[in-house]
């Protein structure tokens, strides 16, 4: 399995903590999604790409497990690797981590499909992004 890199830095905000007093699912999810565009851009699907291309990426799954809480004014790293290279899709993870405990506090496990934006129909990922993709699948850079 590749190595993690890190994809997301950010801080637990007020306005992010719920009735609970610890961050919402809401503000996880949203993480994650930043550290997914960063890791994308890492294979090669940045901004440019999704529109010189007319593709991008669809999620398809998500599942999510919540293991320590976090609050506001926690700070938190999302580290991320590959998981799984197929010809139109990804499978990724992510570990959000209280940047001063370092204690895992979720987990996320994601495909999506890359996608043609204009016909609506998945295609393949291109022989360059599948190369780069299984380069971090594979621990390499």
């Amino acid at each position: 399995m590749g190595e993690l890199l890190e994809t997301y830095q950010g801080t637990v905000y007020p306005w992010h903590c719920d009735h609970m007093g610890h961050m919402n699912v809401m503000w996880y999810v949203g993480k994650f999604d930043e550290a997914s565009w960063s890791l994308f851009a890492k294979i090669g699907i940045t901004p440019g790409y999704v529109r010189t291309s007319g593709c991008g990426m669809v999620a398809v799954r998500q599942t999510l497990e919540y293991k320590q809480e976090l609050l506001a004014g926690d700070a938190v790293v999302v580290r991320s690797r590959i998981l799984h290279v197929g010809t139109t899709s990804l499978r990724w993870g992510h570990e959000m981590v209280n940047a001063e405990t370092g204690k895992i506090a979720a987990t996320c496990e994601l495909t999506g499909v890359h996608f043609d934006r204009s016909a609506r129909v998945p295609c393949a990922l291109p022989p360059e992004i599948v190369d780069r993709a299984n380069g971090l699948w594979a621990g390499r850079p």
